[in-house]
């Protein structure tokens, strides 16, 4: 139950401190003096858009407060409690800023606007003015039902389901078209995978084939030019590297003093004949790994050569095949497991399509045992207002069998006959303007007897009627105040009449500023403003004396 509403400069509102209670609480004032602020406000803090054209000229920034008393909304309570949120109170609180930020607060913790609006659903349901538009759209129709079913929850999750098996159908058929591509593509992989398996080429076999052809092709000159290197830095029995600088190292230790100079130069005569007798054995050891192999030559180049055509073959460098062959193979399992994913996809997307008819078989069964109970009493509810010859009748269309659809098995549409001996026809066909008004009411207030939610909001829903049909809409809406807190901005002094408590909404200027007050009206307060919506600005004893006579067994009971 909404306990408390606090406005700080939100529109022509400079500052509105409301305490609400339970029962029927009536909201009035002249045209034009800001009823609907309030609503709006309070429309904010349960998540809806907000601009900078919120805030009240002059100010920073407004600020709405909403204080629910959640004691008996276990719905939300439960809701609080999974988002890891205080569920001993309820406090949402919006701020807007001047160049139109805005941030949204549950409990002093910032949330999401989306999550405010989940959180909304459990707290108020609005009824606005214009409901009986919305009444000549049949998605409009299904929604209803499903609220007075008290299964909306059961809808929801039909179109859960729904969507689970569209998205896991979709990938089905996106998969199975390309079955016969992947198939063509399967046998080409195979074909390719069986000619890389048959060259069995290693990782760096390659490069290491190219070097001994290298060196296999140029042998004879690698062996003469070694043998030479070899004459020249040590095996030369005159004149070698190693015979030369022994001779310099002798002529040095000849030398007379020890000058920094020589000594320095022994040690790098020693360190280049250390160096070229090691090189020496290397360009040896070399020596002894190359031969004179024709045959070996001939098997390394064919080997090449049927690497190299492969390599061609696929457009690759061919130290690139390995690599190759390694991804053609990955490839290969993935698309031999495609035809297992396939069918086990198959399965999944049979399995969920049961499930959403399972839920939608069960959302039907639900539909067409409320659709009885929602006729009738609408129907009772539409003589009561007057419309004793309307029929209010219920059309449960099937889907085609294979046309499955998110909302369930069968289209919803009202049919109305305002007639007797008249067909019923959808309501736009047939239904005027008050009429509508009148259905709509009906079906509004009927709804409103199952919903869960513990506060009802009607925003001049009464806008059509008048005299003994306002003041049975002021009872209908009064009884539901018996057990839910209904707020209602009305015009009409028969509904006005009917309320536990009463809110006047009045504006003046200040100093050039346009400020709007709701004020709780006393006991006389409500007979004038009774006596003003039946007379118009002069107000005179006679109305007065109406008023009394319209509210007074109501005010007695209500004080």
């Amino acid at each position: 139950m909404l306990t408390q509403l606090n406005i700080r400069n939100y529109a022509i509102v400079e500052q509105l401190d409301l305490e609400l209670d339970k029962g029927m609480t009536v909201v009035s004032g002249e045209t034009g003096a800001g009823k609907s602020i309030m609503l709006d406000a309070l429309g904010l803090t349960l998540g809806d858009r907000a601009d900078m054209g919120s805030v009240r000229k002059g100010a920073e920034r407004a600020e709405i407060i909403a204080s629910f008393d959640i004691t008996d909304i276990p719905t939300a309570k439960q809701w609080l409690k999974s988002q890891e949120l205080d569920d001993s109170e309820c406090i949402l609180r919006r701020v807007i800023t001047s160049e139109g930020r805005s941030r949204s607060y549950i409990n002093g913790s910032p949330c999401p606007i989306n999550k405010v609006r989940e959180l909304g659903e459990h707290l108020i349901e609005i009824h606005g003015q214009h409901e009986h538009q919305r009444l000549l759209k049949k998605d409009h129709h299904r929604h209803l039902l499903d609220a007075y079913s008290g299964k909306g929850e059961l809808a929801c999750k039909t179109r859960t389901l729904f969507r689970h098996w569209h998205s896991l159908n979709h990938r089905l058929h996106q998969l199975s078209a390309q079955n016969e591509e992947q198939t063509a593509r399967l046998q080409l992989l195979s074909y390719q995978a069986e000619e890389l398996e048959q060259l069995a080429l290693d990782e760096g076999e390659y490069e290491k084939l190219v070097e001994e052809q290298s060196t296999l092709a140029n042998a004879e000159d690698i062996l003469h030019s070694g043998q030479q290197i070899l004459l020249l830095t040590s095996d030369g029995e005159e004149v070698s590297c190693l015979s030369l600088l022994n001779q310099c190292q002798n002529l040095l230790s000849k030398m007379k003093g020890t000058s920094p100079s020589v000594t320095q130069t022994i040690e790098m005569l020693s360190s280049a004949q250390i160096q070229i007798e090691e090189a020496s054995q290397e360009i040896s050891h070399y020596m002894d790994r190359v031969e004179l192999n024709p045959t070996r030559q001939a098997d390394v180049e064919e080997r090449l050569g049927t690497i190299f055509d492969l390599a061609r073959k696929h457009r690759i460098p061919p130290e690139q095949l390995p690599q190759f062959q390694q991804d053609i193979q990955q490839e290969l399992e993935s698309l031999s497991m495609s035809d297992q994913a396939l069918e086990a996809l198959h399965q999944e997307t049979e399995q969920a399509r049961q499930a959403f008819l399972s839920s939608a078989k069960q959302l039907s069964k639900t539909r067409h045992k409320a659709a009885s109970s929602l006729k009738n009493e609408v129907n009772k509810q539409l003589h009561s207002l007057g419309m004793t010859a309307a029929e209010l009748s219920l059309s449960l269309t099937p889907y085609a069998k294979d046309q499955l659809n998110a909302h369930g098995l069968e289209e919803v549409e009202f049919l109305i006959t305002t007639n007797a001996g008249q067909p019923p026809r959808p309501l736009n066909k047939i239904a005027s303007g008050g009429e509508l008004s009148r259905i709509s009411l009906a079906i509004q207030v009927i709804t409103a007897q199952s919903s869960s939610t513990p506060t009802l909001i009607f925003d001049e829903v009464d806008v059509g009627i008048g005299g003994a049909i306002a003041e049975v809409v002021g009872r209908l809406l009064r009884q539901l105040g018996e057990n839910n807190q209904i707020l209602v901005v009305t015009h009409q002094p028969q509904v006005a009449s009917q309320g536990h408590q009463h809110l006047f909404v009045s504006k003046k200027t200040v100093k050039n500023k346009t400020i709007t007050h709701i004020d709780p009206l006393s006991i006389d307060q409500r007979i004038g403003e009774v006596a003003r919506m039946l007379g118009g600005i002069d107000v005179t004893e006679t109305s007065r004396d109406h008023a009394r006579e319209m509210l007074g067994l109501e005010i007695a009971r209500c004080h």
